[in-house]
């Protein structure tokens, strides 16, 4: 079996040719690029090729895809690619490992690489979180602005429309014009423009993200589960893309990163808080959309009393165990095609 391992960097990469029944390797530099690593494949004709997950695996995933050879995107955060202990790291060891572990272990930790349409897509819902993350930021420099002047904001949301805008607005004045005891006028007007600038780029991109979502069956059908908006719809639908790709519930809420972390040793054997190995996106809208659901859904409500045990102090607990099975509810209506069935008694739950 001939194994071409590749270990990508931005501008230049290694190559490892290891051919297993000859246990030899031969190694290449060379700049990293479709038309490179397309000649190297064709030339080389391996019987599959290695690299590590990272932001340049779509393409190669296309370029593998388009000359079709069978492609291995590794999950480079395993442990059995902790360095901690190696005392020489180079490209070439790295190209190495990476052969060997798909040569020589049984259960090698795959990354599914979705197509292209389907990256685009996660993209751009990544980027609108972070246009809403901006956007709170300059909201919280405006407040602790006006704080050092005495001057206060409403909470909540009720600071950014109406009169209270217009207040604020009326604050600002250009930098340029402000005397040198007022210059957080100044600031104000720079924050107040930076935050309608990023409000008109957040507008333009829910209207993309609505586009995208209306046309996708599966989104419209997870959209009936209580508690469910488009826009949690479509971040499942996009993370999970192909459903058929885990066998069960208990998988897919291991790759969301909302299963316990175990701790056992003789006697001890107790589980821990959730791992957060996936992506943190997905819970946060999960769990957002759990609080929403459990308001109407009896079966949520049922899940959350349980594991809430009466106690205020296991709210957030409980919450995640609520998201988690959401997760697997729409996880399931993926992968059979199905509808929401609608409410349960509490006993069925």
């Amino acid at each position: 079996m001939r194994i071409l391992a590749i270990d990508m960097g931005w501008f230049n990469s290694v190559s490892c040719l290891l051919d297993t029944e000859r246990r030899k390797a031969s190694y290449r530099r060379m700049k990293t690029s479709s038309e490179v690593f397309g000649s190297l494949i064709i030339e080389k004709a391996p019987d599959c090729v290695v690299i590590e997950a990272g932001p340049m695996a779509g393409w190669v995933r296309d370029l593998c895809e388009g000359l079709k050879m069978k492609l291995l995107v590794l999950n480079a955060n395993d442990e059995r690619w902790c360095w901690r202990n190696v005392k020489k790291k180079t490209d070439r060891k790295d190209a190495l490992k990476l052969a060997k572990i798909v040569t020589y272990e049984e259960d090698v930790v795959e990354v599914h690489v979705p197509e292209s349409a389907v990256r685009q897509w996660r993209q751009l819902l990544v980027y609108r979180e972070k246009l809403m993350s901006g956007m709170v930021s300059i909201k919280n420099r405006l407040r602790a602005i006006l704080l050092q002047t005495e001057r206060y904001l409403p909470a909540g949301a009720k600071a950014w429309e109406g009169q209270e805008y217009e207040q604020l607005q009326g604050l600002a004045r250009d930098l340029k014009d402000c005397p040198e005891d007022e210059l957080w006028r100044g600031l104000v007007d720079l924050e107040v423009k930076r935050l309608a600038e990023l409000q008109k780029h957040l507008d333009e991109v829910d209207r993309r993200l609505d586009e995208i979502a209306r046309k996708k069956e599966p989104v419209r059908r997870l959209m009936e589960v209580p508690g469910v908006g488009i826009r949690t719809a479509a971040v499942v639908v996009s993370l999970i893309d192909h459903a058929e790709r885990f066998g069960r519930g208990r998988e897919v809420a291991c790759y969301a990163g909302m299963t316990p972390r175990k701790f056992q040793s003789g006697t001890m054997d107790r589980d821990g808080r959730i791992s957060r190995a996936g992506n943190g996106l997905l819970r946060k809208y999960l769990v957002q959309a759990a609080w929403s659901g459990k308001r109407s859904e009896p079966r949520m409500e049922a899940i959350y009393q349980r594991v809430r045990r009466k106690s205020s102090k296991r709210n957030k607990q409980a919450i995640v165990a609520v998201a988690k099975h959401l997760l697997m509810w729409t996880w399931a209506m993926l992968r059979d095609g199905t509808h929401w069935r609608g409410t349960l008694t509490a006993q069925a739950a």
